[in-house]
């Protein structure tokens, strides 16, 4: 099936990016979170974006990055639902991946969550950019500010290109050097590490990101080809 009124569909109702992966992309996906352990039926990846507003990198107070990340989870998950009714009805069965709550996977000594499906990996093998040392999915066009989310569609469409331009500047390790709490090595996050300022909670239960470093150091932070924030 071509991708064109899939994409399509998506653009209409919201999304800023749009990639398809075949599944067989996903084979060294760890046990446990490969497409086919959450839909058997999965023959592609549909993996679409919505830009995060740059600006928010420079507020000094975290409430409106707090308030933009809660407001984009939302609004993904919504944009992923109105996506699954619209392709339903085009005859093509699917199922949804949230953006980022719930999950199962937890270890409480390392504090290391995994979702159902690593949607940054997704985000790469279906050609919306590629891994930066930050962790991030890093976007030509919108560097790492974009928020992800996913359908499993029972159904073979034609598939985009793995992206091939380069995230990361040769010998840049800004986002490792200007993390707080060192939790970055280039590969992964220490989670245990990140977490008390990524997911601060006060006494009065707000849970806050109190830290956005790892994306703001980045020199390719508002996309590859452009920086408006230079």
């Amino acid at each position: 099936m071509d991708s064109g009124i899939i994409k399509k569909t998506a653009a209409g109702l919201g999304a800023d990016l749009c990639g398809i992966a075949p599944v067989g992309r996903f084979r060294e996906a760890p046990k446990g979170f490969h497409p086919h352990d959450i839909f058997s039926r999965t023959r592609s990846v549909l993996v679409y974006a919505r830009r995060i507003p740059t600006t928010v990198l420079d507020a000094e107070s975290c409430i409106p990055y707090t308030t933009v990340n809660n407001i984009l989870m939302q609004e993904t998950d919504r944009l992923g639902l109105a996506l699954s009714l619209a392709l339903e009805d085009l005859g093509i069965p699917n199922v949804i991946v949230p953006s980022d709550d719930p999950f199962e996977s937890w270890d409480p000594k390392t504090c290391h969550g995994n979702g159902v499906l690593s949607l940054r990996h997704a985000g790469y093998l279906a050609g919306l950019g590629r891994l930066g040392k930050n962790n991030l999915l890093i976007n030509d066009r919108f560097g790492n500010m974009i928020y992800l989310g996913a359908l499993l569609l029972a159904a073979e469409v034609t598939p985009d290109p793995i992206a091939t331009y380069e995230a990361c500047p040769e010998k840049c390790n800004l986002c490792l050097k200007r993390c707080p709490v060192s939790a970055l090595d280039g590969r992964t996050v220490d989670q245990k590490r990140c977490r008390p300022l990524s997911n601060y909670k006060t006494e009065m239960g707000f849970v806050l990101q109190k830290c956005w470093e790892c994306r703001k150091a980045c020199p390719n932070a508002t996309g590859i080809r452009r920086n408006v924030r230079e």
